[in-house]
């Protein structure tokens, strides 16, 4: 799966001690929610992730959390 990640999504990832291979099971197995306009909200685990689709890349993520 090819993603790309904001400077965001890195950073948050990095702070919050997620790895690319758990953003990659989160999009791949996480129950998942649109958001307005076209957004996706994954969530799988502890973890949360808002990304987007793009043709070029399966998904070019937003920004990476830790669910409540």
């Amino acid at each position: 799966m090819d993603i790309v990640m904001s400077k965001h999504a890195l950073e948050q990832a990095r702070e919050r001690g997620v790895s690319i291979n758990e953003i990659k099971r989160t999009i791949q197995q996480g129950a998942k929610h649109l958001q307005k306009p076209n957004k996706i909200i994954s969530e799988y685990a502890h973890i949360r992730v808002v990304y987007k689709p793009l043709r070029n890349v399966q998904a070019y993520i937003i920004t990476v959390m830790i669910r409540q």
